[in-house]
């Protein structure tokens, strides 16, 4: 399903929620991936923190990218995926209840459909990563009240997501889901689940309320069939670092080729020709803009 030319894409989202089947988001990194993303036919995107943080810094997800760094990516994500919805990270907020209002607002106006808050203390981690803290219940409760209260667009979404399985336990991290819930959250992440019997539980606790399933290679998850995760009830999945991993080992792979005296001509068959990379970036549209205001 694609959004109507008249329908925000915050509405055509909730409607994507409300009918059946599984909704697959593969994360981007950038405008690229994201333009690729929407051209593959993709109905919605997931703007990954981890990825954001890895080009925009170079660095681990680690708390280093600022809130206007995030907002800035997230419109240029939305500013080529045309009318689809773009869930993004938006970490915990950025700080107290007030500084997470002013994130929903700037997300909103970025064109984001839906973003997600985390229970972590700040600095806070990727959530495959070790050494991270939470804050407290009641604290993370009143951010996502304040999340609710602050966005302007009542179709705009607000998942509630927390990392206590890492650091006080799966009893922990569904009593703290349940209260975000109840605190007004649209949709549930409960990060990194370690087992099959986890990620079971979580589905028969929430039942009838959208989940998320965080997709990550080699991370701490269990990757299950398709069909089993939708067996299950969750209602997306986020593949937040695949597109990011996939060019990762194509660039590490063309780097040693070159590395070992070789030219690129060895690696042809794993790349896009010159002209099919301008194609996928627009450049036909950009010629017939440069003749319609041609003064010639």
């Amino acid at each position: 399903m694609t959004n109507s030319e008249n329908t925000s894409t915050t509405t055509c989202l909730r409607r994507m929620l409300e009918e059946p089947g599984l909704l697959l988001a593969p994360g981007a990194y950038d405008a690229l991936s994201a333009r690729l993303i929407a051209q593959a036919g993709f109905p919605l995107a997931y703007m990954t923190g981890f990825g954001t943080a890895a080009s925009v810094l170079g660095q681990p997800d680690v708390g280093l990218v600022t809130m206007s760094e995030m907002v800035t990516r997230a419109a240029a994500l939305t500013a080529v995926m045309g009318k689809r919805p773009l869930i993004a990270d938006a970490d915990t907020g950025y700080g107290s209840p007030l500084n997470v209002r002013r994130t929903v607002r700037e997300y909103e106006r970025a064109g984001v459909a839906a973003l997600h808050l985390e229970d972590q203390a700040w600095p806070k981690k990727c959530g495959h990563l070790g050494g991270k803290q939470v804050i407290p219940l009641e604290d993370m409760v009143q951010k996502i009240r304040a999340a609710v209260d602050a966005r302007e667009d009542p179709d705009f979404i607000i998942i509630g997501r927390t990392d206590a399985n890492g650091v006080l336990g799966f009893a922990e991290a569904l009593r703290r889901a349940q209260a975000y819930y109840e605190a007004g959250a649209d949709m549930l992440l409960i990060e990194a689940p370690k087992s099959l019997e986890e990620i079971q539980k979580i589905a028969e606790t929430f039942q009838g309320v959208p989940l998320v399933f965080n997709w990550v290679e080699s991370g701490k998850t269990p990757l299950l069939p398709l069909e089993k995760i939708q067996q299950l009830g969750f209602k997306v999945i986020i593949f937040s670092v695949s597109l990011l991993f996939a060019a990762t080992h194509n660039i590490l792979a063309l780097l040693d080729l070159l590395k070992r005296g070789e030219t690129s001509a060895a690696f042809a068959e794993h790349m896009v020709s010159f002209s099919q990379f301008t194609k996928h970036i627009g450049l036909a549209e950009i010629e017939a803009l440069e003749r319609r205001y041609s003064s010639v």
